[in-house]
């Protein structure tokens, strides 16, 4: 190939690169970006079909090692090629992995060419050039961008204020296992991605989530649900490490290797990071439950309460009936959940007593008397008495293991007890703590299984309460005393 051919070639190929990202991507890391990895080629396509369509958010799961971040960076790049006015905002789980991304960005467009065989930004994107001055790490501005800075660096914790964004790139802000595993920690990161990271959105601004998969609460499944419960169109793209067909890149995980890792590692974080199969997905008590849409015939309504065992523990009153046309089934009908105080809860628990259920009322109630029990069911009768409901109350102490009673009760649950439709929405607390409990009791509280796991024990295995009252001259107060096995 003469000189000038060479030159023509060039040209040719940073003209391609200009225009898809998949050819940027290979002129500036081909030795990466190489045709036989035929899913960055669409990991690459969906991204810029994303950035050039209407559509606002976009999720994308990828395994560790097969290329997220890099693309994530040539990306930004690209679009800054395109858009000089462009905010970009990157957000990664610590400040090293967010500076490092902001540097490789910076460093790209700044690369000065010091040989005619190696490429670099300014062939593609000759216009595009960092601002005199503006070299911070995490803080730095284009020439022609709109305001002085153009890009963003941060992590939960960092400052965001005073920047706004016409792109939010979040890059695996889930750390390990120990963190997928922790309730709260997700929630902090849901929280600093709806309160602080939204809050910077300009008109139009689109959300690239690129990340390995960890728990159903992640970013990601979280993001999932929310938009799509509030109508708002999200793309997700998954890649799954194996498939039917084989390895996604056995250059990179070969079948050997990803094999190793299963009988290496823990393999509930193996199918979580290299299959997108959440953890607590992978180890979920519950796998799914009946449902009903209207309330279907029963022949009587019931209650199983349990109340709160600390102060940062939940209580949690279930109202369930049984159904006529098959008495081994029950309906959840209603559910109370909640961490507020007893002289909120007594109240609370007493008025969903006195309602009524598919035209019937609470016959009997069951409430546990370990922690206080006694005297909340003593307040709650009281108050019930007063709505005008007949409600039978009484007490019990529960002397069985509670992780074995869980753990016995979830088959027979699963298969008999019905659901509303849209429980979630009913109870999402409740749902939430339900669905996500996992068989190795990882969970920060268990009071929703335990006391669901009690309308079990109702319906399989009734006990005698053991209650000592005193005699009084009303008998309407005996009504408290009546056994259990009467219910």
């Amino acid at each position: 190939m003469t000189g000038v051919e060479e030159e023509i070639h060039r040209r040719a190929f940073c003209e391609l690169a200009r225009r898809r990202l998949w050819w940027y991507c290979k002129l500036m890391a081909g030795d990466f970006y190489t045709d036989d990895r035929e899913y960055l080629r669409h990991v690459c396509d969906t991204l810029q079909d994303f950035y050039e369509s209407d559509d606002r958010i976009l999720v994308m799961c990828m395994p560790p090692r097969h290329g997220k971040s890099r693309t994530a960076s040539l990306f930004t790049e690209w679009v800054f090629g395109h858009d000089p006015g462009a905010h970009v905002i990157t957000a990664s789980y610590n400040e090293e992995l967010s500076s490092t991304f902001a540097k490789t960005v910076r460093n790209a467009i700044q690369e000065v060419k010091a040989s005619a065989d190696v490429p670099v930004y300014s062939d593609v994107f000759p216009d595009t050039k960092v601002k005199p001055g503006s070299g911070s790490m995490k803080l730095w501005g284009l020439e022609g961008g709109r305001g002085e800075h153009s890009y963003l660096a941060t992590s939960p914790g960092g400052t965001v204020t005073g920047f706004g964004a016409s792109l939010l790139i979040i890059d695996d802000l889930v750390k390990n296992a120990e963190e997928a595993y922790n309730e709260r920690r997700l929630t902090q990161l849901w929280e600093y991605f709806a309160n602080t990271l939204m809050s910077r959105r300009e008109q139009g601004m689109k959300i690239v989530i690129i990340m390995t998969r960890w728990a159903e609460g992640d970013l990601a499944g979280r993001a999932l649900q929310h938009f799509r419960s509030i109508g708002v169109g999200v793309r997700e793209v998954l890649y799954r490490a194996k498939t039917d067909e084989g390895m996604l890149c056995p250059s990179i995980l070969s079948e050997e290797d990803y094999r190793v890792l299963l009988n290496t590692q823990d393999r509930a974080i193996v199918m979580a990071n290299y299959q997108q199969e959440p953890i607590d997905v992978q180890g979920r008590l519950y796998t799914g439950f009946r449902t009903y849409s209207e309330i279907p015939a029963l022949q009587k309504v019931m209650a199983y309460c349990d109340t709160a065992d600390e102060g940062s523990d939940y209580l949690c009153s279930i109202i369930f009936g049984v159904l006529a046309e098959s008495p081994n089934d029950v309906a959840i009908l209603d559910v109370v959940y909640t961490q507020e105080p007893m002289e909120y809860t007594e109240p609370m628990v007493a008025d969903q007593l006195a309602r009524d259920y598919g035209g019937l009322r609470v016959a009997s109630a069951s409430i546990e008397s370990n922690n206080g029990g006694r005297g909340f069911a003593r307040a709650v009768s009281e108050l019930v008495r007063n709505r005008g409901a007949q409600t039978v109350v009484g007490w019990f102490h529960q002397t069985q293991n509670k992780r074995a009673r869980i753990l016995t009760a979830a088959p027979w649950l699963m298969q008999h007890a019905l659901m509303p439709e849209h429980w979630a929405d009913l109870w999402p607390e409740w749902w939430k703590h339900i669905v996500l409990f996992t068989r190795d009791g990882r969970a920060e509280h268990d009071d929703a299984e335990d006391a669901l796991s009690g309308v079990a024990e109702m319906m399989l295995k009734p006990k005698p309460l053991k209650v000592k009252l005193k005699p009084r001259a009303d008998p309407r107060r005996l009504h408290s005393a009546m056994p259990y096995s009467r219910f």
